[in-house]
């Protein structure tokens, strides 16, 4: 099965969203804005896994 380009471009972009929000809440001290990042980065690995538990580059 493979993902369409634009949606790899849509997580990779979700991803990179994750770790500025995480980066940015480390920096500041808001462990709010850094779970959320965490959060937002994990999404993207948990739809990179297809059916069956395949890893889908």
């Amino acid at each position: 099965m493979e993902i369409s380009h634009d949606k790899k471009a849509a997580h990779k972009a979700e991803e990179v969203k994750g770790r500025v929000k995480k980066t940015a809440g480390a920096a500041t001290g808001n462990r709010s804005l850094e779970a959320e990042g965490r959060a937002d980065a994990s999404q993207h690995l948990a739809r990179r896994v297809g059916p069956g538990g395949i890893w889908v580059s």
